[in-house]
């Protein structure tokens, strides 16, 4: 019935059916070739060669050190015989000031000889145009010279409200078939006559034993102006190239001495960036890992006693911030070629809301990230005297789905005391064996090692 009384409407009126016909097969033609038109407008617009040529093209934000990413990442194995070059540029408003008229005109600037080597049809014929002092030192950056700045220590900042809390340390930790240790090098806030209170601190864990040996000094606030090469008393950090020289010379309270060299190895791309918090009032805390998984060598004189750390593997991360009040959960794995972290911070509520700071976890392998999450949930399990016995981590992102499991196998204690260092809380060295279950990226991750982790117990 409809069909014959459309059939019936287009045969009585022919010309008006002719023409409403073809105004509707012309708007279509139109559409259809508007749309043509305008994706390849598009594809071109972002076509690599009109940004100054290459195949990837990696949009950082200024709050991301791009010489980080071209020195220290893409100078990873797997990544590093496939970058031919890389080019840097920089987009930016800017205003053309003529007669007391400004003109708002945009402007993209880079660094002539990588945009060139990338066959930029802008600067190819720009003879004049050649790198400054300042872009040469700025392209030749290393990844021994991205270490050393990432491992820099922060000038104390002027906030007067959480200024007395301020510390930052280097941490290391690592084991063999002899021993396990935990390393600290501390530097406090800065005292009215200007020094800094600093400690060494050393935990050797060998034959089920714990030993506990330490130093104090005053350091000058310009000593830490090298960091990370760093002199406390009588021991010593130093970094030559990609390797970590560290020096140790303490006691322990009956005077026995632990006196010896170690060396710790780091890659290039198998770190994680520095990561920043910050909340109220000027209130910031950070942290940073140079070295998530490197071959550890050296010997540890233990009141004469030599112990042996050679092979070995090693871990080393920086801390810096505002510590009153603060209270973590954080662990390290690492199995081969595999490395595993987490850790989540608890700022002091006139900071931020503990709550709402998430967690992290992030797996490494042997050229660099393999996934990350921050969709992350921890669950501590006590035992009947109210310490960890068992930590779960669940960890659920689009590059990275992984179940762990921590079963403590022994814990050093350390009360906290109140003040500007000290939350009165106790903090919990934990030791024992991790289950790891999951895939990072496409990787499939399942293996159970060894690893440490820390905690607090307390109000």
């Amino acid at each position: 019935m409809i069909g014959r009384l459309a059939r019936r409407t287009l045969t009585a009126h022919p010309v008006r059916s002719g023409v409403l016909a073809a105004g509707f097969g012309l708007g279509v033609a139109v559409m259809a070739i508007l749309l043509g038109v305008a994706g390849i407008v598009l594809e071109q617009a972002q076509a690599p060669a009109l940004a100054g040529g290459g195949d990837v093209q990696i949009r950082l934000t200024t709050a991301v050190p791009a010489r980080l990413v071209l020195s220290g990442l893409l100078q990873s194995n797997a990544l590093k015989p496939r970058v031919r070059a890389a080019a840097a540029s920089h987009t930016s408003d800017l205003y053309l000031l003529n007669r007391g008229k400004a003109t708002r005109i945009s402007a993209r600037g880079g660094v002539p000889s990588l945009e060139r080597a990338l066959s930029d049809p802008e600067t190819a014929t720009a003879s004049a145009w050649r790198d400054s002092p300042a872009d040469t030192a700025w392209t030749h950056s290393s990844p021994d010279a991205v270490l050393r700045v990432i491992d820099r220590f922060h000038g104390t900042p002027e906030v007067s409200e959480w200024s007395d809390s301020w510390a930052e340390w280097l941490y290391f930790n690592g084991r063999s078939n002899e021993a396990r240790f935990y390393l600290t090098f501390l530097v406090g806030p800065r005292n009215a006559d200007g020094t800094r209170p600093s400690s060494v601190r050393l935990q050797i864990e060998r034959n089920g034993r714990l030993e506990t040996f330490g130093a104090r000094a005053a350091l000058p606030e310009g000593d830490t102006a090298s960091s990370p090469d760093l002199t406390i008393g009588a021991s010593s950090v130093r970094l030559d190239g990609m390797r970590y020289h560290i020096h140790i010379d303490v006691v322990d309270v009956s005077g026995r001495k632990a006196v010896g060299d170690l060396t710790l190895d780091a890659t290039a791309g198998r770190l994680v960036p520095p990561i920043e918090i910050a909340g109220a009032r000027g209130w910031r805390t950070g942290y940073v890992v140079p070295v998530m998984a490197g071959r550890l060598g050296g010997t540890i004189l233990v009141d004469g006693q030599p112990v042996s750390l050679a092979d070995g593997a090693g871990y080393h991360d920086h801390n810096w911030g505002f510590w009153r009040g603060v209270s973590w959960q954080w662990g390290q794995v690492q199995q081969g070629d595999l490395a595993v972290i987490y850790g989540r911070v608890f700022p002091p509520r006139e900071a931020a809301d503990p709550e709402t700071i998430p967690g992290f976890v992030g797996a490494l392998g042997p050229d660099g990230p393999l996934g990350y999450s921050t969709d992350v949930r921890l669950v501590e399990e006590n035992d009947e005297h109210g310490q960890p016995k068992r930590l779960t981590i669940r960890a659920r992102g689009q590059s990275l789905d992984l179940d762990v499991r921590f079963d403590v196998a022994s814990a050093i204690t350390t009360h906290m005391a109140e003040g500007p260092l000290g939350s009165g809380m106790d903090f919990l060295q934990l030791r024992g064996q991790y289950t790891v279950n999951g895939r990072a990226h496409t990787r499939e991750i399942n293996f159970t090692a060894p690893g440490a982790a820390e905690t607090f117990r307390g109000k």
